[in-house]
């Protein structure tokens, strides 16, 4: 199974694919600071699937740890596609239950570096663990199609808790998970902050 999990630098090949799109032209992460990883997981039925992510240097090894216990433990993961393949769209790639971590953006509604500028975030299950917040007085939820979601009392595939396996996980490796959130909500997203100067 190891031989599934692996880790390497972004070489040609994986930088055509990324080039213009997460590794845009102003983008300062140095191209040494990004790693590719393949993974397995499984979805809901139980199918394996080979997944593929970009991550920061600091986070690839902890990353590749968590996703062989997950895929061991048989925890439900729809895709793990690179975000170019949705043009680096976060939405897009949200809408279709696309988890990902790289991809050189601002915050929305902000203009500060989002954390998977710096492949410092990993989002796992968006459409059914949106992002919640009040931006002038008006709710909004990313992606926009998750609404359904919104209510975390309800039962649905791919929920995410704060009991679940993968937010023990994550937390156990030093992550935090935007669900712990006191004035907003975002259920999909593990991060690591220390040492990113922002």
């Amino acid at each position: 199974m190891d031989k599934a999990f692996c880790i390497s630098e972004i070489d040609a090949e994986i930088f055509a694919r990324i080039d213009g799109k997460s590794y845009k032209k102003n983008c300062p992460i140095l191209l040494s600071d990004l790693r590719y990883l393949r993974v397995l997981h499984k979805d809901l039925s139980g199918a394996t699937l080979t997944g593929e992510i970009i991550c920061n240097v600091r986070i690839a090894e902890p990353l590749i740890s968590i996703f062989k216990e997950l895929y061991a433990e048989n925890y439900p993961i729809e895709k793990i596609r690179l975000i170019d393949e949705y043009d680096a769209d976060d939405e897009l790639s949200m809408r279709d239950n696309n988890s990902s971590c790289f991809n050189f953006r601002y915050v929305s509604h902000t203009n500060r570096i989002s954390l998977h500028g710096y492949g410092m975030a990993v989002d796992i299950n968006p459409l059914y663990n949106p992002y919640i917040k009040a931006v002038d007085g008006k709710k909004i939820i990313a992606p926009d199609n998750s609404a359904e979601y919104e209510d975390r009392d309800k039962n649905y595939p791919y929920k995410i808790e704060s009991d679940d396996l993968c937010c023990k996980l994550f937390k156990a490796h030093g992550f935090e998970w935007g669900g712990d959130w006191d004035n907003e909500k975002d259920y999909q997203h593990f991060y690591i902050e220390e040492g990113i100067v922002r």
